[in-house]
């Protein structure tokens, strides 16, 4: 099983007309108010922090970079070769490496597990953009990463943040200039249900260890010039004995 054509493309499309400068990109947020803040929740609960870590749908690497300075070996892994190319480009001095993964896919996800052992796998915002079918199996692929001594940090938009994403998109003027390629991709954010998102990680075999809220940082403002700011929940999980 592998993510749709229809999923990829949308995908390969966006990162193609994608700007290389940071910011650029509704959600390449400052790492200060974005992993950096996700670490400091994230390492305690951590089982071997000697671990690789994982970036799962890096995009074009910013939080990569960050965190390639927080641990010993970070891959940054996306579904989009042309996300993949612009966050090698952004890192010349190779602080991460990169690769084209699609999660879904099991023999790919075998084979990264197999390459790097168990690994500690951070996601952001990344399940609401994925067809609904591919959730489950996206959650599988992340525990075969994880293996027994894995951690995810997974943060995920709330049911709140669809009307807020909505609202934007239907303003008046249309949807503010850093959100509208999102949705002339086809790639308009669909809703996870609060409640399902730890069901697919526990259907999965994964335990959720600490959960808690925190809005998540865009880099776009509201007409006022306020930042954008959309409910989220985030969350730990990984194997117990």
């Amino acid at each position: 099983m592998s993510v749709t054509s229809r999923y990829r493309e949308a995908w390969e499309g966006f990162w193609r007309e994608a700007p290389d400068e940071q910011g650029a990109v509704f959600w390449d947020a400052d790492p200060a108010v974005t992993a950096g803040v996700h670490v400091t929740l994230f390492e305690p609960h951590l089982a071997d922090p000697g671990l690789a870590l994982v970036d799962l749908g890096c995009g074009n690497g910013t939080q990569t970079r960050f965190l390639a300075g927080r641990f010993p070996r970070v891959v940054g892994a996306d579904l989009s070769e042309a996300a993949v190319e612009h966050a090698r480009r952004a890192d010349p001095a190779g602080q991460a490496s990169y690769r084209v993964l699609d999660i879904v896919e099991k023999s790919e996800t075998q084979a990264l597990h197999a390459e790097l052992g168990d690994v500690n796998v951070y996601l952001r915002g990344v399940l609401h953009q994925a067809d609904p079918d591919d959730r489950q199996s996206m959650a599988d692929g992340i525990a075969t990463l994880l293996g027994e001594r894995g951690r995810l940090f997974l943060v995920e938009l709330s049911e709140e943040a669809k009307p807020v994403l909505l609202g934007l998109a239907q303003g008046p003027s249309g949807p503010p200039p850093k959100l509208a390629p999102i949705f002339r991709h086809g790639i308009a954010p669909g809703e996870v249900a609060d409640d399902a998102v730890p069901e697919y990680l526990r259907a999965a075999g994964l335990t959720v260890l600490a959960a808690g809220q925190l809005p998540l940082t865009t880099t776009e403002s509201a007409p006022d010039g306020t930042r954008i700011e959309l409910p989220s929940k985030w969350l730990v999980a990984g194997r117990t004995s």
